[in-house]
């Protein structure tokens, strides 16, 4: 077959020789060969005998002429221009390419039918071939060293046309293949090799004149679409034989340069080259590149769109059908081997699938292409990309997928994006459509250059004038850009469809994103040993190159192997992108497929999938949790792979985290400074609600959080080891910190760098109750029923359930009394406590410990200068420390020996976890106007009665026993805005009209209690603050002692008290009386005790003194008397005894 085209090729050179000579007055043999009169004149059964009988003979003065012919004078003086008429090929041309609605007899037909097919088969052309081609011949060595005589001559030079510079040698080629390819029947061996698969095909007759020459022509384009649906693989396909289809495709290649060749298409396309493509020269593939660009335009007929089409698919199946691609990257495919791969069948390596993977596959390694070479690939990249039907294997596998979602968008490259779109929404990993649409992908290799889809371009044109105007068009970063303007403002809806639908099947293959690949195909070859895979293979797991190199970068130097700079900072950039989408991580959408169907089905806003998934961690399958797990704790070192996030918190970041922010390398600075700044008021709902949802998912486990766990790593696996949950481990190491520091222990435990970030997360913990998760699952229900209109954070719902204490569930209140044991021991701990009062505890308590910030906070609490705020928040830790001694670390240290000594019967009836209500520190309380305290503990008495003397609301136990009279009785005092002990006084006032005796008792308690120091009675303080100034200067307070003097004053007639302290006093006096006469001494150590700690005191002594030495004076004198009575008597009868107990009767007793 190969001699046989060849010697097909040179009749064909012979015949343009011929046309040339006669055209320019040169070359005679030429001109005698195309004009000898014998070869029409036969155009019956003698035109074969004509031919070469005109062949032979030379010189002629005249030559034989078509339009001179009775079966085509009509027609040619009717279809081509007269000054055409003297030159035989100019004739066939016009005859030729006349337009389709143009007739020509049928005589005519068959006598150019068989002109052509004699100048094609006459040998003796091939010498004026040698002549014309003397310079081109001895250029190319091949041609050179042919055979002569055989026809192997003008083959070479066909197969070498590329090469061929000298003008008329170049004509030869191009004219006499207009010829040939007219017909199908004029190619040398065609007809025998094809004839069985025409028939089959019905693709026309093969008897001479019973078709018309366009019909010829579109024999070959009927087995040309044979060949593709072949392809295809549609059912009921005929198969064409093997030669057949070597010699269809050997014709298309050499119909390649010159769309006149292709006369099918030339045909179906003749309108639409002069609508669109009227100044693009013929030649070079020039006409068809053009035509295959407005292949899409609305005023492009169906029939040139159709013919277009099959030339594509022809292209697709073997690259050398496009002229200008073959010649373009000839040099290149044999510089990159790209066509000598052993292992590779032939037909494989030919196909332009091959030639761009291998040709991409070396510009991706910066080796180097040349420009017309990557010029050409673009074209096609572009083409493949904008119709899908050019892909057979799209064809063959995604046929249902087509035809249920994606009918009616073939064009344009939206039947792709469809096939895209429904491949990501199905998440179908082995699907033989998936593969197919993810070998395209590898093939046009859209993530170098944006501009190779249609589609995407056309729905992100307005976004990347505005976003990425900055950037050279064309440039990858394009496809970075938009992905960093993904869900922003800046995007429109239809550039963002478009952009995840790609971006879904280039993160499944690290090469096609060609800044990634660049920079990190070195450590991927060093760490993830990516050597071992070929650039074309076909096996390497979806995603596994991107997996490898993103555990190694964020390793440090001990733990291995590390990234280059340059690769990590590409592998970061690609990672923040991917947390957009969870579909854009091929590991998390493969193992969490089931998962995400479960648990969050419903979760269809950008980000909620990966927050579902993290939300839903403990009931995720093994392998799911273990890669949400990872990516969490990739998310915890650095927080800018949350893109959203970091998005909403822009304004934060700005104001209060920039420096963190600039860092390159974020070790969970950023998070920790949002957390940090949380309720500032740039802060928006957004932001707040994903750093809250961060902290909540680093509740967990303690490797979510980066620093924690950095800090605390090695403490963790020696002390709380087999724990996971961060806060269980916070709680295991706060318990050994605080054990040690309670114990005095001379070297903690506990590292110094992992207390001081165990703080930290003490801090964090505090601020919303679900980051304490067993308190949160404990109070759900009691949130839920009295806290079910209070916002989480802000450590308001916590707030809430102290208020609502009383109402809570037992295992609740259980928990939140601990809670608040824990904040007491550690203000720092206390969120709202110290949001509340943080300027002031800036103003008063710089300096102070944190441990003894309320301490401070409460000796300052009645400044001038105090936050009204700040002073409301104080009282009320206040009243929580009144209702249980636990809850007050300073006094339970004080009293740590006096409390099992004087109150062990409360304590024995108490129930862990739950207030006392008060009773402890009651009972201290009298046991201090006993005056029986410990000095330390005293102190601490002393201050809360001063504190609780001034607001009843500081006295649980008042509060408890007078819950009804206070309101009823003291209702203005209860009202005023500000406490300064009028509730108690009014209640002492009222004393009479209390019928309560609980209440009775605990206002009689208060006197009591007054007695011990005037301090605890801020009224009759206030009143005779000026008295005690000036009559009690040197008498130190506590103990009574300026009681005592005041009431010595009031009885010393000498001195004049103020009036009110005067008034007073009396009424103090009174009270006191009647406290006396309602609750009497149980007992002489209570007696004893009023009377020690009576003002009266010194009086009462003096008193009972003077009774002691008036009975004792009694007693002398009583004494006297006696003696003489004594006297007497004996000088009496002495008295007698019983003499035994059975006898009666006296014995004398001398």
């Amino acid at each position: 077959m190969a001699a046989c085209r060849r010697v097909q090729r040179l009749l064909l050179l012979i015949f343009v020789f011929g046309w040339i000579g006669s055209a320019h007055g040169g070359k005679p043999n030429a001109e005698n060969a195309a004009d000898n009169p014998d070869r029409g004149k036969n155009a019956g059964g003698e035109g074969k005998a004509a031919a070469l009988d005109g062949a032979s003979s030379v010189r002629r003065s005249g030559g034989w002429k078509l339009a001179e012919e009775a079966a085509c004078r009509e027609d040619v003086s009717r279809i081509c221009p007269k000054h055409s008429w003297n030159n035989n090929l100019a004739v066939l041309e016009c005859l030729q390419d006349r337009k389709d609605e143009t007739e020509i007899a049928a005589d005519c037909n068959h006598l150019l039918w068989n002109y052509k097919f004699n100048l094609t088969t006459d040998p003796k052309f091939e010498s004026v071939a040698v002549e014309v081609c003397k310079t081109t011949i001895s250029g190319i060595k091949e041609c050179a060293a042919e055979e002569r005589g055989k026809g192997y001559l003008v083959s070479c030079l066909v197969d070498h046309r590329t090469n061929i510079s000298e003008y008329q040698c170049n004509q030869y080629i191009t004219k006499m293949t207009s010829i040939i390819f007219s017909d199908y029947r004029l190619i040398c061996g065609f007809m025998d090799k094809c004839k069985e698969d025409i028939n089959k095909l019905h693709c026309g007759s093969v008897n001479t004149g019973e078709k018309d020459l366009h019909s010829q022509g579109e024999v070959i384009a009927c087995l040309e679409k044979g060949l593709v649906s072949e392809a295809e693989e549609q059912p009921g396909q005929y198969m064409i034989k093997e030669e057949c289809k070597k010699a269809i495709m050997r014709v298309a290649e050499l119909s390649s340069d010159d769309f006149h060749l292709d006369r099918h298409l030339y045909f179906a396309c003749r309108e639409d080259r002069e609508r669109f493509c009227e100044n693009t020269p013929a030649g070079e593939g020039k006409v068809y590149k053009c035509l295959f660009n407005h292949k899409f335009e609305e005023s492009m007929s169906d029939k040139c769109k159709d013919a277009l089409s099959t030339r594509q698919k022809l292209i697709a199946q073997d690259y050398k059908v496009s002229y200008s691609l073959a010649k373009a990257c000839k040099p290149d495919l044999r510089k990159y081997r790209c066509n000598m791969d052993a292992a590779m069948p032939r037909a494989r390596e030919a196909k332009l699938s091959y030639l761009l993977l291998c040709l991409e596959a070396a510009v991706h390694r910066g080796q180097t292409v040349s420009g017309e070479c990557q010029g050409e690939m673009l074209d096609y990249r572009r083409m493949l990309m904008e119709d899908y039907s050019l892909s057979p294997e799209i064809v063959l596998h995604c046929r249902g997928e087509i035809d249920t979602h994606c009918s009616g968008l073939h064009h344009k490259g939206r039947t792709l994006h469809c096939l895209m779109r429904v491949s990501r929404d199905k998440g179908i990993l082995e699907g033989h459509c998936q593969k197919a649409l993810q070998t395209l992908i590898q093939e046009t290799d859209p993530g170098a250059d944006y501009r190779i889809d249609r589609a995407l371009n056309e729905a992100c044109e307005s976004v990347i004038q505005t976003a990425c105007k900055h950037i050279r068009n064309g440039d990858p970063m394009i496809l970075s850009c938009l992905m960093e303007h993904l869900y922003t403002d800046k995007m429109v809806e239809d550039c963002e469809h478009r952009l995840l639908e790609l971006q879904y099947f280039i993160s499944r293959d690290w090469k096609l994103d060609p800044i990634l690949y660049k920079k990190c195909q070195n450590d991927a070859a060093r760490i993830c040993h990516t050597h071992g895979w070929n650039e074309t293979s076909e096996f390497m797991p979806p995603g596994a190159v991107f997996s490898c190199l993103y555990r190694h970068a964020y390793r440090t130097e001990m733990q291995g192997r590390r990234l280059s700079r340059d690769c990590k900072t590409e592998v970061q950039r690609i990672l923040h992108q991917r947390a957009l989408d969870v579909k854009l991580d091929p590991e998390l959408q493969q193992r969490c497929m089931t998962d995400l169907g479960k648990w969050c089905s419903e979760k269809t806003e950008a980000g909620q999938e990966l927050e579902c998934l993290q939300d839903h961690l403990d009931d995720l399958v093994s392998n799911c949790r273990d890669v949400v797990g990872n990516l969490t704790e990739l998310e915890s070192e650095d927080i800018q792979i949350e893109a959203l996030l970091i998005r909403a918190c822009e304004p934060v970041i700005q104001s209060y985290c920039h420096e963190v922010a600039d860092n390159q390398i974020d070790t969970g600075d950023l998070m920790e400074c949002l957390v940090a700044n949380k309720h500032q008021k740039e802060m928006n709902e957004k932001c707040a609600v994903g750093v809250t949802h961060f902290q909540l998912i680093q509740m967990k486990d303690f490797r979510f959080s980066y620093k924690f766990k950095m800090a605390c790593k090695e403490d963790v696996l020696k002390l709380c080891p087999n724990i996971k949950k961060k806060v269980d481990v916070v709680i295991c190491l706060s318990t050994i910190v605080r054990n040690d520091t309670l114990q005095e222990v001379k070297d903690q435990r506990v590292s110094v760098k992992c207390r001081k970030q165990l703080r930290v997360e003490e801090l964090e913990m505090s601020e919303d109750i679900r980051l304490e998760p067993e308190l949160y699952e404990s109070c759900r229900q009691d949130i839920k029923q009295h806290c079910q209109n209070v916002v989480f954070g802000n450590a308001q719902v916590i707030e809430c359930l102290k208020e609502n204490k009383k109402r809570l569930t037992s295992h609740c209140h259980q928990k939140v009394f601990r809670l608040q044991e824990t904040e007491m021991m550690d203000p720092e701990l206390d969120f709202q406590l110290m949001r509340v009062c943080k300027q002031m505890i800036r103003r008063f308590c710089s300096k102070t410990d944190a441990k003894n910030l309320l301490q401070c906070l409460k000796q300052n609490k009645n400044s001038e200068l105090m936050d009204p705020k700040c002073k409301q928040m104080i009282t009320k830790r206040q009243i929580t420390q009144n209702t249980d001694y636990r809850l007050n670390p300073v006094l339970r240290k004080a009293c740590k020996a006096d409390i099992p000594k004087f109150c062990q019967g409360i304590l024995n009836n108490a129930k862990d976890d739950n207030e006392l209500e008060g009773q402890v520190i009651s009972c201290l309380k009298l046991k201090y106007a006993d005056q029986r305290l410990s000095p330390d503990c005293e102190g601490q008495i002393i201050v809360i009665l001063q504190e609780s003397a001034l607001d009843y609301r500081l006295d649980p136990q008042l509060q408890l026993q007078c819950t009804d009279e206070i309101p009823q009785l003291c209702a203005e005092e209860v009202a005023a805005q500000e406490q300064t002990g009028q509730v108690e006084e009014c209640l002492k006032i009222n004393l009479l009209k209390i019928n309560s005796e609980g209440c009775k008792k605990e206002v009689l308690n208060i006197l009591k209690e007054s007695k011990a120091d005037i301090f605890v009675d801020p009224v009759l303080h206030t009143a005779c603050a000026l008295d005690i100034k000036h009559q009690c200067a040197a008498i130190p307070p506590g103990r009574g002692r300026q009681m005592s003097c005041l009431m010595e004053a009031l009885q010393d007639k000498r001195v004049r008290l103020q009036p009110e302290c005067k008034k007073r006093l009396q009424d103090r006096i009174d009270m006191w009386s009647y406290a006396a006469k309602v609750a009497p001494a149980e007992g002489f150590s209570d007696l004893a005790g009023q009377v020690f700690t009576s003002p009266a005191k010194n009086y009462i002594l003096s008193m009972l003194a003077m009774c002691v030495v008036l009975l004792f004076l009694m007693g002398l004198l009583c004494g006297r008397i006696t003696k003489r009575v004594t006297q007497e008597l004996k000088d009496r009868k002495p008295w007698v005894v019983p003499l035994s107990k059975d006898r009666k009767g006296y014995i004398q007793i001398n």
